[in-house]
């Protein structure tokens, strides 16, 4: 679904792949908002979770490849990111968290920052 390569994304402008991953982050937001308000064992959380992982695997996946060009040190500090990401994720799936506001949060701050 949110699954494309790096080479994908740099064949495509810079402004229309930070649009891509805007939009993929805005939609894990919103999923994930949803999820709150619906609670950690509901449909709605489950779906979150998955789409949340799934988004940020590939992330994760993208900003390690070598061909990236992000500064290394910002490669560095959103993999570290977005792993803190997925194993909160896995802490709201397994039942010992039931918060998803600092998911939500940090995603929002870096949908955001592809803004600017």
């Amino acid at each position: 679904m949110y699954q494309f390569s790096y080479a994908e994304v740099s064949s495509e402008s810079s402004a229309t792949a930070r649009d891509r991953e805007r939009e993929a982050l805005d939609r894990t937001v919103d999923a994930l908002q949803r999820a709150q308000a619906a609670g950690p064992k509901s449909r709605e959380a489950v779906e979150a979770i998955y789409l949340t992982r799934s988004l940020w695997s590939v992330l994760v996946e993208d900003l390690a490849n070598a061909e990236n060009t992000l500064p290394e040190e910002l490669r560095a500090a959103l993999i570290s990111i977005g792993l803190w990401i997925m194993r909160e994720a896995e802490a709201i799936r397994l039942g010992r968290s039931d918060d998803f506001s600092a998911m939500i949060e940090i995603t929002a701050m870096i949908r955001d920052g592809l803004g600017e």
